[in-house]
């Protein structure tokens, strides 16, 4: 089943915020659905379609952009797309939407704070940061611009998965880009 609805769900927010999480949570529910979607998660899209970037400004909205094209391509399809990537800066997210359309890219900001991501890291990487072992480590010694106009903000210090889900899904809902699944009556 496909509304032949496409739409963007871009969650922006810093490296270890939840975007991923969320982004898989809503990607099960559009599953259970019947909806066929794309998910293109920031890790993944690095390793396979933007390797060899670096992560200086240019590098950064290059990546971003090569993810927005692939999310307008799939958009104009009538494909639902799940983007999961920290993209920094204002200006390049708002090229983005202004290419896909206000009315089929919807900007999640999942916030929280320092010291919440800090303990979050396995990798460490924050604590290398805030140590000055890592260069332009976006959040610490590299900006990050939090959206000012986002579509919807959740905080994932305060919010469960489970409850920012609901809030993206009924966002969603209301926009009518996704539908409540319809039980065949019993005959």
């Amino acid at each position: 089943m496909s509304l032949g609805n496409g739409f963007t769900l871009w969650f922006t927010g810093l490296s270890g915020a939840g975007k991923t999480t969320l982004a898989q949570e809503i990607s099960r529910r559009l599953a259970r659905q019947g909806v066929g979607h794309e998910v293109l998660d920031g890790d993944v899209v690095r390793t396979h379609l933007s390797k060899g970037l670096g992560f200086s400004r240019e590098d950064r909205d290059t990546n971003i952009r090569r993810i927005g094209f692939v999310a307008n391509l799939l958009t104009r399809h009538g494909i639902p797309v799940i983007t999961a990537a920290i993209s920094p800066y204002r200006a390049t997210r708002e090229e983005v939407r202004r290419e896909i359309g206000y009315d089929r890219f919807v900007e999640v900001y999942v916030e929280a704070g320092l010291d919440t991501l800090v303990s979050r890291d396995v990798k460490g990487l924050y604590k290398k940061a805030l140590a000055g072992e890592i260069p332009a480590f976006t959040g610490v010694s590299d900006p990050y611009e939090a959206p000012l106009n986002p579509s919807l903000t959740v905080n994932s210090e305060r919010e469960t998965v489970q409850e920012s889900a609901d809030r993206i899904w009924n966002f969603l809902l209301q926009r009518g880009l996704v539908a409540e699944k319809r039980e065949l009556a019993a005959v």
